[in-house]
């Protein structure tokens, strides 16, 4: 069972045609609609998720790129997936622009053969990253939905390896357990309220410097293709109709990002693909064709 939170801020057609694609009566669903956005946005969805007994709306927050509010979202997304149901396994965080490349039968098993692994991006930031050392080194704040980085340092906290990756993860029950009750968690918490860009770093910080967690696997399982934006972050580009091949041949459980104002063509087709497998799966065994990749034991860089 797989416990989905959902950021959303635009598009909530687009958002549907995710939903629907991800949907499955065993699984519970927490969506977040950013609370700047319009009213118009959080009525269609709340109205379509109606039809729905196991998708839930997270009370809104405002989310601001760079603040710490984006884990602070996360943070309660989850504890209120750990109260909704006492049985899901796996955590997922999508935004409203991702779309998944396997079908959710597949999915899930695939979390049910590798029930002990996370799938998170965690590298070791004075490693690989040293040149965003400033991002936890110099202090942030997050005001009014405005970021403020004055020129104000400090140490990282004590005995602990600052780790970085991406906002994005599938992980197991027992570390959202974890990084949402535990008091060992409350340290990180305080710490990461004040840091720059703080989701790419807080969840991968707490997994590798605690013993909370299943093996780990340096992937998120997300294709993503990143191009520069600029001196500071790099942003994922959006796939159009020309990288319906390659992301139909992906062995990634999801991609982002998609824009249906740019380019519908490319989700037709990856619902066609993805419509034609369940239609396949569910033929008797003896004629059953694969089209699909095989569910791996695990998945490397």
């Amino acid at each position: 069972m797989i416990a989905y939170l959902i950021l959303v801020h635009r598009y909530p057609e687009q958002f549907k045609r995710m939903f629907k694609a991800i949907y499955h009566p065993l699984n519970h669903y927490l969506i977040h609609v950013d609370k700047s956005s319009s009213r118009e946005i959080s009525e269609s969805i709340k109205t379509f998720l109606n039809d729905y007994p196991n998708a839930y709306i997270l009370k809104p927050e405002k989310a601001k790129w760079g603040g710490y509010s984006l884990v602070n979202i996360e943070l309660r997304g989850i504890k209120k997936l750990l109260e909704i149901n006492k049985d899901w396994t796996h955590f997922i965080n999508l935004s409203g622009q991702d779309f998944p490349l396997k079908t959710q039968n597949y999915i899930r098993k695939f979390l049910e053969k590798n029930p002990d692994n996370e799938y998170i991006l965690a590298k070791d930031q004075l490693q690989v990253r040293p040149d965003t050392m400033n991002r936890v080194l110099d202090m942030c704040f997050e005001i009014r939905n405005h970021i403020f980085r004055p020129n104000i340092s400090r140490q990282f906290l004590k005995g602990v390896t600052p780790h970085i990756g991406t906002q994005w993860m599938i992980v197991s029950r027992r570390f959202c357990e974890f990084v949402s009750t535990a008091k060992e968690s409350k340290r990180y918490k305080s710490y990461y309220k004040n840091c720059f860009i703080a989701d790419e770093g807080f969840f991968q910080t707490v997994m590798m410097n605690n013993d909370c967690h299943g093996n780990i696997i340096q992937d998120d399982l997300r294709l993503i293709d990143w191009v520069a934006d600029g001196d500071i972050k790099l942003r994922p580009r959006t796939f159009t109709s020309e990288d319906t091949k390659d992301l139909i041949a992906s062995p990634k459980l999801f991609a982002r990002k998609f824009d249906s104002t740019v380019d519908d063509v490319v989700l037709n087709q990856i619902e066609l693909h993805l419509n034609e497998f369940s239609h396949i799966i569910k033929q008797p065994q003896k004629n059953r064709l694969r089209t699909d990749t095989p569910i791996p034991d695990t998945v490397a860089m």
